[in-house]
């Protein structure tokens, strides 16, 4: 049985926030309580309080805001010798690394996270550290290394029922099914997330989940009216609590949608919105996916034959040097969808 969603990033005298409360809340509720910790000479507060405002910079895109915050609560916990603090500011200093596309970092700051985590006994910021770690590897692609790790923090999130944690690896080995086409079980697996997130009252978990939902829905089923209004559901939700990550992704899912379904222009103009989104924020991850989606796009509007190429091959060095495993595959999946042959590949990447 699962209790409420809550937000263990909020802590100190935040802990009165929700999981759903709006980011501009957050902010605002954890500025004016960091500056009255400062004024006051109260270090271990002002960490704790530092967190939420270097978790609500990031989640709404501001990631050189976000880059200071964590490292000022990093500071402020180390002076207050508060080893749980300092593991939270570096989990959320992983988190944001990994969002920006420097993966070597991120994992490098989860693993003292997690490490710090287990020396302050805190087995709830070890907890998020290793869980961080795993969605790491996850989104390079490494299956193998990491979804033992994922179903040993699924495991424990259920012992402890935990909601919140027990929907993110749910939609983490999800994911990993789908992408690795076992769509059924993927299904499954996001229509139990939502469920516990709908129960639960975690509006992020849900929107998640119900992205999750409408992919397989579109590309196991065919069925785009279905997944659209998923997303749109899901979108509510992100809009209300200005989930700017969530919403660049939930528009790329949507350009998925309508470009599987054929209807390329519409495609067309929800990629290059996520586009925007993703580089308004300083997220390669997402500026290359959707990339990818527009030239796919563009090639079926009858974009010239060689540029598609090209950007073809410079997405491929992107991914390259960034790590992502899987988004490698799918640009080579792109090259046999839209008929450009090794050759002519390999010759425009030499350009």
């Amino acid at each position: 049985m699962y209790g409420k969603a809550f937000a263990p990033e909020y802590q100190g005298s935040l802990t009165t926030l929700s999981v759903n409360s709006s980011l501009t809340d957050v902010l605002a509720a954890g500025t004016e309580r960091l500056r009255a910790a400062e004024r006051a000479g109260q270090p271990g507060e002002a960490a704790r309080s530092g967190l939420a405002v270097a978790e609500a910079h990031r989640r709404l895109g501001r990631v050189e805001d976000a880059d200071r915050a964590w490292k000022a609560s990093y500071r402020a916990a180390r002076q207050a010798e508060d080893v749980g603090a300092m593991a939270w500011a570096l989990w959320s200093g992983g988190t944001l690394a990994r969002q920006r596309g420097a993966l070597p970092l991120a994992r490098r700051l989860l693993r003292l996270a997690a490490d710090l985590g287990e020396r302050g006994e805190d087995v709830v910021v070890r907890g998020y550290s290793l869980a961080g770690l795993a969605e790491t590897g996850r989104i390079q692609g490494d299956y193998e290394a990491v979804g033992r790790l994922h179903e040993q923090l699924l495991a424990e999130a259920r012992r402890r029922g935990e909601a919140r944690h027990t929907v993110w690896a749910l939609e983490g080995i999800a994911q990993m099914h789908r992408n690795t086409g076992r769509y059924d079980s993927a299904y499954a697996l996001f229509e139990e997330a939502a469920e516990i997130a709908a129960r639960a009252d975690d509006r992020r978990g849900h929107a998640w989940a119900l992205r999750g939902l409408a992919d397989v829905v579109s590309v196991r089923d065919g069925d785009t009216e279905r997944a659209l209004e998923m997303l749109s559901e899901a979108e509510t939700a992100c809009r209300a609590m200005r989930l700017s990550s969530a919403l660049a992704y939930n528009h790329k899912m949507r350009g998925n949608v309508l470009y599987r379904a054929g209807r390329y222009a519409q495609a067309r103009e929800l990629y290059e919105q996520a586009l925007e989104e993703f580089r308004e924020m300083s997220e390669p991850r997402g500026e290359a996916l959707s990339r990818l989606g527009l030239a796919k796009s563009l090639a079926r509007l009858g974009r010239d034959r060689d540029e598609t190429a090209a950007e073809l091959a410079d997405l491929a060095g992107l991914l390259e040097r960034i790590g992502l495993r899987h988004a490698r595959r799918m640009v080579a999946r792109a090259h046999e969808e839209l008929g450009i042959p090794a050759a002519e590949r390999a010759t425009e990447a030499a350009l």
